[in-house]
């Protein structure tokens, strides 16, 4: 009974709990990241280089492939090795691109963070002690 006890506190402790939001709103933050990229950045990349998609380069280490052939169309031909580079390299653009993304928005919320830190606040209330103090002060000073 005490391993259930233990693994009943462990999974209702409050890093758990923040753990598990944290990996739910991190699965629907990539999902954004990923729309930014796809959707937002990639065309813009597109527009001004051409469309970025290396993913059809590689160089035949053994076997007979034809030249040109795609491939999802070389992989499928036997007796064959093939070191795929380009897939590599777009999947290496497609990060740098979700990590600039990533950068900016977090360079955002910390620089909105920063000013609401820095907007001064109304100075606090003084308490009964101190207005109690304050007048005494002054009765003092009118004698």
């Amino acid at each position: 009974m005490g391993f259930v006890k233990e693994f009943k506190e462990f999974a209702v402790k409050g890093n758990v709990m923040d753990l598990a939001v944290g990996v739910i709103i991190g699965g629907a933050f990539g999902k954004i990241i990923d729309s930014v990229v796809n959707d937002l950045v990639m065309p813009l990349v597109s527009a001004i280089i051409g469309q970025p998609d290396f993913s059809s380069l590689y160089i035949v280490l053994k076997g007979d492939v034809p030249a040109n052939l795609p491939l999802v169309e070389a992989r499928k031909i036997a007796d064959t090795s093939i070191f795929a580079y380009g897939s590599f390299i777009t999947v290496a653009i497609n990060f740098m691109l979700l990590a600039l993304v990533v950068f900016i928005l977090v360079k955002g919320i910390n620089s909105m963070k920063r000013k609401e830190e820095a907007a001064p606040s109304a100075p606090p209330a003084p308490t009964k002690e101190e207005v109690l103090l304050g007048e005494i002060r002054d009765l003092l000073k009118n004698k």
